[in-house]
């Protein structure tokens, strides 16, 4: 316990005698300092004992002592000290009722007790209370390793919450709760994703103080890289003092420990992975169930799904600006991995590259769904202008196969890539491949090089209708769309029959191709659809 004025008054050797502020020698005292001045206050911090003879002060005069207590408890001192015998035999009544009317404590020093005899059992005590905090502080590190080492995070956050009273939350990658102490603390911690979302924005290491006076929570990121990997929440009643402040930094050091070490073993799990896949790739299943082995064996024996991410460069304009060491492919990773290890599915992921990310994860498991929901929050964000982009202004693209199997692991593979080559052309931030089947084709048109290749083809055609000889591209339009039906196409456009047979003739020899070729007619209905402007 800190040195208080009931301490000192209590203390045999002082013999101090209170003349006021009974009801507040509670108080901790930081320090004892003695003054003569008659405005000490610029020399305050707050938290004194201030101790006097009055050398300086006219303290029978109600005014003036008014004036110097009201400054004195404005400043923050806790206490005042007054030596009789020196200069006045006995308080003043005038400082008395002064103190009095504040709820100051105001002690009597008798003559024979020193101004050095107080300061030194001030000082005492509070050394002593410092060496207690930081013993303390040595025993909370000492049975938070031992919880380390047998109870794990779990245990670190139950010896946590011990020690400093309170509640203790360890969240992962993607910021949901993933251990809390007491159990009742986990609603609590639910409420505060939100701000370890922001946390884990910013690089490592970072903390930040969140409620308020009576539910204080400290945040604190966890992992040695510049990316958090997890976060730690601590919630309290009040500010922490020495030793609880030891127990909270220790926690921190074991459970970025325990995060490193798990790193090296995904780091581990990872290449594992690769070795699956390319043997999957391969058309090699008996192999890859091999290798995979307990880790991954289970994935392979029901329908999965191969997910291909990349960045692609944002839209000029759009989003918001951009997030130093924002990563979209690790967040990606991030909620698919922490989904998984929730619903204990495994996953596979395999980092192609810096810049490509490949996933294998059961079909309608936790993982798939994290992924779909993840890409409907970017898209709706990217919507609203208010998605997070890299440093160099990048975003999400992700292509999803269809169901597939271990013998299906290649098609499935090139069907992702599919969908990631629509799902870039299209802006979207995920496309499953199924929706292509689905679908049509037209959409596809909207690619750069297959409406150079449209207006190329039909670029004759519109010189000849530029100079008035006649509208062939509106009719090889309207000949295509009735499938080579003469009646019905030059009813269309409002023509003799004859006249659209000279037409069509005339798109032959310009064009130096026969409309009974199929391929031709096919090109040349492509070749329309993609320099229409109501292709999207």
């Amino acid at each position: 316990m800190p040195p208080t004025l009931a301490s000192l008054v209590q203390h045999s050797k002082l013999k101090l005698t209170v003349r006021a502020g009974e009801d507040h020698l509670d108080t901790p005292v930081r320090w004892a300092h003695a003054s003569e001045l008659t405005d000490p206050v610029p020399y305050m911090e707050g938290g004194e004992l201030l101790l006097i003879t009055a050398l300086k002060l006219d303290a029978e005069d109600p005014q003036a002592m008014r004036r110097y207590v009201q400054r004195l408890v404005g400043a923050g001192v806790i206490g005042l000290g007054f030596a009789v015998g020196v200069h006045y035999d006995e308080i003043p009544e005038a400082l008395v009722d002064a103190a009095r009317a504040e709820d100051l404590p105001l002690l009597e020093v008798p003559r024979r007790t020193p101004f050095l005899a107080i300061i030194k059992e001030v000082s005492a005590a509070i050394a002593a209370e410092q060496y207690r905090s930081v013993t303390d502080g040595f025993a909370a590190q000492r049975e938070l390793t031992r919880q380390a080492l047998s109870g794990g995070p779990e245990g670190v956050l139950s010896a946590l919450a011990s020690q400093v009273d309170g509640w203790a939350a360890l969240y992962d990658a993607s910021g949901s709760v993933v251990a809390t102490a007491p159990e009742w603390a986990a609603r609590r911690a639910a409420r505060i994703t939100s701000e370890v979302e922001r946390l884990r924005d910013r690089p490592a290491p970072a903390s930040a103080v969140v409620g308020g006076a009576d539910d204080r929570i400290e945040l604190h990121s966890l992992g040695a890289g510049r990316r958090p990997r997890t976060a730690l929440a601590v919630g309290t009643a009040a500010a922490l003092g020495t030793t609880e402040r030891y127990a909270v930094h220790s926690a921190i050091a074991l459970l970025t420990l325990t995060t490193e070490r798990s790193r090296s073993l995904h780091a581990a799990e990872q290449r594992l992975g690769a070795a699956v896949l390319r043997m999957l790739l391969a058309g090699e299943p008996d192999h890859a169930r091999t290798v995979a082995g307990e880790l991954y064996g289970e994935l392979l024996d029901a329908p999965f799904r191969l997910l291909i991410a990349e960045t692609a460069p944002a839209p000029r304009g759009g989003g918001a600006p951009a997030v130093a060491g924002h990563d979209p492919l690790a967040d990606l990773a991030d909620v698919v991995e922490a989904a998984a290890a929730r619903a204990g599915e495994a996953v596979l992921v395999v980092p192609d590259g810096g810049d490509r990310l490949v996933l294998l994860f059961a079909d309608g498991g936790a993982a798939a769904t994290a992924c779909l929901q993840l890409a409907a929050v970017t898209d709706a964000a990217r919507a609203e202008g208010r998605e997070q982009q890299a440093a160099d202004g990048e975003q999400l693209v992700v292509g999803l196969s269809a169901p597939a199997g271990p013998i299906a692991a290649a098609t499935g593979y090139k069907q992702a890539e599919q969908a990631l080559s629509v799902a870039r052309r299209r802006g979207r931030t995920l496309v499953e491949h199924e929706e292509l089947a689905a679908g049509s084709v037209l959409p596809l048109l909207a690619d750069d090089a297959v409406r150079a290749f449209a207006d190329g083809m039909l670029r004759a055609l519109r010189e000849h209708d530029a100079t008035g000889r006649g509208d062939l591209v509106a009719s090889l339009r309207a000949w295509l769309s009735r499938h080579g039906q003469w009646d019905a196409a030059a009813a269309d456009l409002g023509v003799h029959r004859h006249t659209l047979r000279y037409r069509m003739r005339r798109v032959e020899e310009i064009l130096g191709r026969s409309l009974d070729d199929p391929d031709a007619r096919m090109e040349l209905w492509l070749a329309l659809k993609a320099t229409s402007t109501s292709t999207t």
